[in-house]
This record gives C-alpha cells, structure tokens and sequence, in this order.
C-alpha cells in the first residue's frame, strides 16, 4: 500500500509532467479550477488547484473532502503511483471503476487531452 509520502510525491511528479507538456494537454491543464483528490486506503483528502499548467497541494486532510472541488478524483494510493508512473492506464482504471473522476462537463471535455 502506497504511503501518504509516495502519493504525494505522485502528485508533485503529475505537476512537473503538466509543466512540461505541450500541445491539446498543455492547453487542458491551463485550466484554473478547485482539485481534491481523496485516497480510499489511507482514507485522506489532498486538496488544491489545477492553475497555470501546474497543480498546487494546499493541504492534506483525513477522510474524503469537505467541501466539493471543481474537479474530484478518489483512487487508492497504489492506483496514483502506478498511473503516474506510467503502470496504468487512467481510461481502463476509470472504466473500471478503479478511478473516479468528477467535474462539470466542460471541464470533462478539457480534461480529456490529460487523460
């Protein structure tokens, strides 16, 4: 099981992946928006936002989110390093039910260059 640690440096290299991106993904990842991504296993929340091609953690917080962000992830914390690190395949995890991904549709239509 992935540690609170290892996410979060999963995060911060997903970041670093943004910054570097061009193209329809970096387009997708200019988006300004709320991000809350809750870790089933470990049962914690990091909150934060997706801004300038970046995603910022603000705050680690125990159990799922309190307040509803513009763009909602839950995952376990295996399931973020591995598809981080290339191991899984977001679409196959989110068919799956692996992965739970929830925005406006909009954003959805954005998001799907990162996906």
């Amino acid at each position: 099981m992935a540690t609170t640690e290892e996410c979060r440096g999963a995060l911060d290299r997903l970041s670093d992946n943004l910054a570097k991106a061009d193209g329809d993904v970096r387009s997708a990842a200019t988006l300004d928006r709320s991000l809350s991504c809750h870790i089933r296993d470990l049962d914690l929340t990091f909150t934060g936002r997706l801004a300038e091609g970046r995603i910022a953690v603000l705050d680690t917080l125990d159990g799922p989110p309190p307040e509803k962000a513009d763009i909602r992830l839950e995952m376990s914390g295996d399931d973020l390093v591995a598809m981080v690190d290339g191991r899984l395949n977001f679409a196959k995890a989110w068919a799956s039910g692996r992965v739970r991904l929830e925005a406006g549709f909009r954003d959805l239509l954005r998001l799907r260059a990162l996906l």
